[in-house]
């Protein structure tokens, strides 16, 4: 089902220190200190094509919000294959997780 076309007012939520994070968390997700989600529930690029999504991420070093790996497009995938940015926040309300592409580490938060 396309979500597209509502909002949700943006947020972000402030992390505890690394040092309450598990050891093993990797470093790019320790880096995370605020944990920023899109202020408009839709993939960009799923809207400018007229595509669907199933679920959305957002990314942590540039704040855009883009569909998930269950999507059709995969987006967020693709734009991290061409930007290298390395953490992703769901953003679904009510998930809370974190994850990290190079390391394939996940963190809930």
């Amino acid at each position: 089902m396309e979500r597209g076309g509502w909002s949700k007012p943006p947020f972000a939520i402030r992390l505890a220190p690394p040092k309450t994070m598990k050891e093993e968390t990797c470093e790019h997700i320790r880096q995370v200190t605020e944990v920023t989600i899109g202020d408009e529930y839709l993939c960009e690029e799923c809207m400018k094509v007229g595509g669907t999504w199933v679920h959305l991420r957002t990314c942590q070093t540039c704040g855009v919000t883009l569909c998930c790996d269950t999507s059709p497009a995969q987006h967020m995938t693709a734009h991290y294959h061409a930007t290298g940015h390395p953490v992703i926040a769901s953003a679904e309300p009510g998930e809370r997780w974190l994850w990290c592409y190079p390391d394939e580490q996940i963190a809930r938060y």
